[in-house]
């Protein structure tokens, strides 16, 4: 019988936690722990395809850029976002090849640096929805927004810091290098791919590509890569065990098992912020409407029991 490919897409807390600076130490720890638990499923059978976010990291470098030197020349968005695939995807199969090694599993593990194709013509790029960088208090964000011409944004309210620097983040249309994915894949190795949402590239009357300013959402461009790769099961793990309602009150509920209708009457009802758990929501309703198979939501550290069924988010035709 076929090994069944799963396509699990990381959070940003698989990489930075929110209270970290973000220094290269602290990101191969969370990737060492990350890597961890992703070579437990690979142990069990599964052919796995990692994807992953690069909000914070893509931030980072874009502060870095504007702050260089005037004789040092900043480097577009979309080349910051080629150079965090490059980043992550070094420490991802770093630390993931030394576990499957450990184990007494070893396979090739490698990073595809991956274009997706976008539309300029998006609406997103008016009305800009992709949190990037740092978190800043309320009168933070407004003196950036006034000195540096940021666009603001409140993503996470009644915390301490809730608002975000927005940058577009278009629908992803296809994945540029799907046949080399593919091609790695059936020769046995494990996949790193389309990290951050991939690169947004448009196409040129010539055929050829042009990258584009703006942060594909990781979990749109997730659902991309499982169409690209015949994905059996589409995994998004982030830093909740459950999916809630009424997240951060105190009606808040968890959700075992929704369907489809019940996912998307919760998504129109605006339980699911869309700077947060409400592209995951569509994008594994996405996945279940196409291949007919349940997609799930969890953390990091429940992933192989959710698997198993015995705990997370699973949404069902």
């Amino acid at each position: 019988m076929a090994k069944e490919r799963i396509v699990i897409a990381l959070g940003g807390n698989a990489i930075k936690q929110a209270d970290e600076r973000g220094t290269t130490e602290e990101q191969f720890r969370n990737v060492d722990a990350t890597a961890r638990q992703i070579s437990k499923i690979i142990e069990k059978g599964y052919k796995v395809v990692v994807t992953h976010g690069n909000g914070p990291q893509a931030g980072a470098l874009l502060i870095q850029q504007e702050e260089a030197e005037p004789d040092v020349p900043a480097q577009t968005l979309a080349t910051c976002g080629a150079m965090t695939q490059g980043q992550i995807g070094w420490a991802m199969q770093n630390r993931l090849s030394y576990h499957l090694a450990a184990d007494g599993q070893p396979h090739p593990v490698c990073t595809v640096v991956t274009q997706v194709e976008v539309s300029d013509e998006d609406p997103d790029f008016k009305d800009p929805s992709k949190p990037v960088g740092p978190f800043y208090t309320a009168e933070e964000a407004k003196k950036l927004e006034t000195e540096k011409g940021y666009i603001v944004k409140e993503v996470k309210p009644n915390t301490a810091k809730p608002w975000r620097r927005v940058v577009p983040s278009p629908e992803p249309l296809s994945i540029i290098e799907k046949e080399a994915i593919n091609a790695l894949i059936d020769s046995g190795a494990i996949v790193i791919a389309s990290g951050g949402g991939g690169i947004p590239v448009k196409k040129l009357p010539d055929d050829g590509l042009e990258g584009v300013d703006a942060v594909i959402d990781k979990d749109r461009a997730g659902f991309k890569l499982s169409q690209a790769v015949k994905a059996d099961k589409f995994m998004i793990l982030t830093d909740v065990e459950h999916v809630y309602i009424r997240f951060n009150t105190p009606e808040q509920k968890e959700l075992g098992e929704l369907t489809v209708a019940e996912a998307e009457k919760y998504l129109a009802d605006g339980e699911f912020l869309k700077g947060s758990m409400g592209p995951k929501v569509e994008a594994a309703v996405r996945f279940v409407k196409w291949s007919g198979k349940p997609a799930i939501i969890t953390s990091l550290h429940h992933a192989m029991e959710a698997i198993e069924g015995k705990t997370g988010t699973r949404i069902v035709p």
